[in-house]
This record gives C-alpha cells, structure tokens and sequence, in this order.
C-alpha cells in the first residue's frame, strides 16, 4: 500500500477564470467595479505607523472589526462572527454545525462550492430541485412522512447563480419547519436589492446569515466575510475556530475591513449605482430576446432561445469579454454575467447584439 492510497481525495471548486490581460472586460466573478471606500485608503496609510506592530499575532477575536459591524447592523457584537472570506466562514459552519450523520439539504442549482464541502468532511447531502420559475420549495425541505430527515439546511438568498431572492416568509416557514437543524442563509448578493434575513436572528436560535466584503464592500482582494446569529451558535463557530487557528485574521484585514464597514454612505452610494445599472441591463437584455429570471444580486443569469450557451460564452471572449459558464446540464444554456460599470455593461449589449445579429443573418 502505497502513501498515496492514505490520502484524502476530492473534487476541488472551480474558481472563475482570472485573465492577466487588463483589457479584458471581467464579468465572471461577481467583484464590484468600483474602488473600495476612501476610508480604506487611510486604513493602508495609517498601517505604516503599526507596521511593528506586524511581529505581533493580531487580535484572535478581531475586536475592532466585530465592533464596527455590531454598530452597522444594530446587534451586539457577541452574534458576529468573522473569518477570512465567507466561504472560510461557511467551511466552519460545514465543520461545526452539520456533524449529525444525517443528510444536509441545499438547492440543486445552487452555490457549487456547497457539494465540495460536504464530500471534504464526509458530510452525507440531498440536493433539492428549484421549482421551474428557480425559487425554493419550501414544503421540500419540511421534514416529514415523504422528507429525508435532515442534519442542516443551507441555500443562497439572493441565489447563486439565478440571482433569484426568496422572500423572508418562505426562510420563516423553513426555520418553523426545522426547528432542531441549524438554518443558514448565504447573503453573499443581498447588498443589491434583498431584504436581509437578520432581523430572524432573535425569534429563531437556529438561524445563522452569512455576509461577505467581497462583492458589495469591494474587499474581495483582503477576504473578509462574517456570520450573524445568536451567542450560543456563534460560541461554537469560535470553539471549532481556535481548535485549529486562532489567528485567521490578519491586522491589515481588520483595519481595512473596519474603516470600509464605517463608511456607509459609499456603501449604499456603490450598491445603487450597481443596483440602477443591473435594471437597464436586464432591459437592455430583453430588447435582444434575452430571458433570465429577475435578479436581486450584481449579476443577471440570463439564456437566449436561439444561441446555445457556449456559443454566445465563445463569442463574447472572442471580443474581450469574459463571463461565467457552465456545462451543467441544467444551467449549461445560461450565462451569468457580472454587472460591471456603465460603459462596461453597454459594451457587453454592443457585443451581444452584434453576435446575435450576425448569427441570425448567416441563418437567412
């Protein structure tokens, strides 16, 4: 027997594509087309006084960080919890909260990264089908006669990729549904438009909402993403946290991530700007005959009944312009396409429509 039979195999999550070429339009992974917020600049200024301070292991609790969020959400810092990245987040949620044997539940078209989480810690899974119109069932994950008994339930709200927001009386009746399963709503989108699920957090003590810098804070660069909920799932989140690390966060991420949460006016002034220009997107999309359902996130899942996904995904690269696609059977005729800045979205209709029109000219 060889050492390599001892190892642990998995299939890894496929990132987006990361082109070198700047003058690509890079539409493919959902980060923010605008800078982060001033306040970051001083935050990178000011480490210069503390670069000594870089000798030193940074604060395991991220005091400076948790406060600023405590006082952007209005909660006590005691339900924040931060970690580098959501999806480091979300990996310890995985780790802490779904170690019952019984299969978790998440959407079949859904976050991929989900699936490789599970397979990673041997964590048994049950994909449930989004409805034709892409919105979640939520009878199909109340446990019951005709229900898998399950040991957790997770999905994106807004959804990814569809961009598809349920509405927080459907998350209600999942939580009343599960009352003894540990809930968690990946927010990763719910900066454009969506109706956060955290006012949930103080009626249901199996709720936990999951937010990120990367896409609305323009941090994805530094990987900072947090999780809301009450003390005592927050307690253990830490507990699994500083069996293994202690020291996620580094000093620069909780400087920077701090003076980002405080500047709220950039906050809300960059998210509508995305927000406007994801509505004449989307109409822009419907004047060629693009379909999509409507997306509450920075990106729009849209397909065309005429042009096979891959086909419009070669075209648009073939002119610079980089999306995101998959060969899933289920989603392979979509596209989903990142809400960049005006001029950056206008040359991805100009493109669209000159691939469509020509297509359908060869055709005649």
């Amino acid at each position: 027997m060889s050492w390599e039979s001892k190892v642990k195999k998995t299939i890894p999550y496929t990132a987006g594509e990361q082109p070198k070429d700047r003058n690509i339009i890079k539409l493919n992974t959902n980060e923010c087309p605008y800078p982060p917020a001033p306040g970051v600049l001083d935050a990178i200024d000011a480490l210069k006084s503390r670069a000594s301070d870089l000798r030193l292991y940074p604060d395991m609790n991220a005091t400076a960080l948790v406060d600023a969020l405590a006082a952007f959400y209005q909660i006590d810092s005691s339900k924040i919890f931060v970690g580098v990245g959501s999806d480091d987040v979300l990996a310890l949620c995985f780790l802490t909260f779904f170690g019952s044997g019984d299969p978790i539940l998440f959407p079949e078209i859904t976050y991929s990264f989900y699936p490789v989480w599970a397979d990673l810690y041997k964590i048994p899974y049950k994909q449930i089908p989004l409805t034709p119109e892409m919105t979640i069932d939520p009878f199909e994950y109340a446990p019951g006669l005709t229900h898998v008994k399950n040991g957790g339930i997770i999905f994106p709200n807004p959804n990814a990729p569809t961009g598809v927001e349920e509405p927080l009386s459907k998350i209600e009746r999942i939580l009343r549904a599960n009352p003894d399963s540990v809930v968690i709503v990946d927010e990763a989108y719910i900066d454009f438009g969506g109706t956060s699920a955290l006012p949930l957090i103080d009626r249901y003590d199996n709720l936990l909402v999951v937010q990120t810098f990367s896409k609305s804070r323009s941090l994805a660069g530094m990987r900072i993403g947090f999780a809301m909920g009450n003390e005592k799932l927050i307690g253990y989140l830490k507990d699994v946290k500083f069996s293994f690390n202690s020291y996620t966060m580094n000093l620069p991420s909780i400087m920077i991530g701090k003076a980002a949460v405080e500047d709220r006016s950039y906050f809300e002034e960059t998210t509508g700007k995305i927000v406007k220009t994801r509505e004449r997107f989307k109409e822009a999309l419907k004047e060629l005959g693009f379909v999509f359902p409507d997306s509450k996130a920075n990106f729009v899942f849209a397909a065309h009944p005429d042009f096979s996904g891959d086909y419009l995904f070669t075209e648009l690269r073939k002119r610079n312009i980089v999306v995101r696609h998959w060969n899933s059977p289920a989603i392979r005729e979509y596209l989903r396409i990142t809400i960049g800045t005006d001029e950056q979205m206008d040359a991805v209709i100009k493109a669209l429509a000159e691939i469509t029109a020509t297509a359908q000219n060869t055709n005649q």
